[in-house]
């Protein structure tokens, strides 16, 4: 019997991806680099803010540390939150079905405490689930499955009493590891075969979950 959701963050419950894409493009547009969609989505999407600025700097031979990158897109990237970034679709929807039905409801993100609090109160959802796992909790970064092992094990269940909503390779990775069936919603990049082959659904929005949670009662 399903119990508990544990939801990631970034790119499945708020729409963070396109935000990054465009701190991006600014960052290399100063450089006098044009940066596309279809090239963040095959190299950058789903990964680490640490990563992506090593592979920035390394592909573009930008003149900068990773420290002054980090520190530029994350200044970047607390101007566009605090003109708000919008959930993703179905989201609000299947929360309120989640509480209404009484499950139990967890935030398992690599983000860090402040940032993801502030998209979840930014959008007044931050009241509607029952914990939260986030970067500072934890020593291994996903795809590494601490993040869910903690998740379930603050929401006082068995893997097999949750399900775990994803929209990165490595965040399927990470719940497979845990022993967590895992449902993806796919955001700017859908995940490989290999992945999908992981989960036991994937639906284009979040909407679906409510129907195939019901269809499971």
């Amino acid at each position: 019997m399903i119990k508990a959701i544990i939801f990631d963050l970034d790119g499945l419950l708020v729409d963070t991806e396109i935000v990054s894409y465009e701190i991006y493009k600014k960052l290399l547009l100063k450089f006098g680099f044009n940066f596309s969609t279809q090239e963040y989505s095959k190299h950058y999407s789903g990964k680490t803010e640490t990563s992506n600025i090593e592979h920035l700097i390394d592909t573009y031979s930008l003149p900068l540390s990773l420290e002054v990158g980090l520190a530029k897109c994350l200044k970047m990237e607390e101007s566009m939150i605090e003109q708000g970034v919008p959930l993703k679709k179905g989201a609000r929807n299947l929360l309120e079905y989640l509480k209404k039905n009484n499950y139990k409801v967890a935030v398992a993100s690599s983000s860090t405490k402040e940032r993801a609090i502030k998209l979840l109160k930014q959008n007044h959802i931050h009241n509607l689930f029952d914990e939260f796992v986030f970067a500072e909790d934890v020593t291994n970064s996903k795809p590494h499955p601490e993040v869910f092992i903690k998740a379930y094990k603050k929401l006082n269940c068995q893997p097999s009493e949750c399900i775990v909503l994803e929209d990165s390779e490595n965040g399927i990775m990470a719940a497979f590891n845990a022993t967590i069936p895992v449902i993806c919603v796919p955001d700017m990049k859908s995940p490989s075969k290999i992945y999908l082959e992981k989960c036991i659904e994937i639906f284009p929005s979040l909407y679906e979950v409510i129907s195939f949670l019901e269809n499971k009662d």
